[in-house]
C-alpha cells in the first residue's frame, strides 16, 4: 500500500501569496501545539500576533470568514 501524504497545497491552481504563507505557519504551529479546537486556534493565531486581514483580532467569525473566502 502507497504511504499516505498530505501535499500542502493540494486544493491550489496557483502559488500560495506571502500572506497565506504566513497564514499556513501561524496555523501549523497553533496545530503543533496541540491545539484542535476553533476556539484555541483564534486564540493561537491572536496569541501570535497574527491578525485577521482587516488588521483586527481575529475571532471565530472573521476566521470561518476567511476559511471560506480562502478555499473558493
Amino acid at each position: 500500500m502507497p504511504e499516505q501524504y498530505l501535499e500542502p497545497n493540494q486544493a491550489l491552481t496557483r502559488p500560495a501569496t506571502p500572506y497565506e504563507k504566513k497564514l499556513a505557519g501561524a496555523l501549523s504551529e497553533v496545530f503543533a501545539g496541540g491545539t484542535k479546537d476553533l476556539p484555541g486556534v483564534v486564540a493561537g493565531l491572536n496569541g501570535l500576533g497574527l491578525n485577521a486581514p482587516d488588521g483586527t483580532p481575529w475571532d471565530e467569525a472573521r476566521f470561518r470568514a476567511e476559511m471560506r473566502r480562502l478555499g473558493e
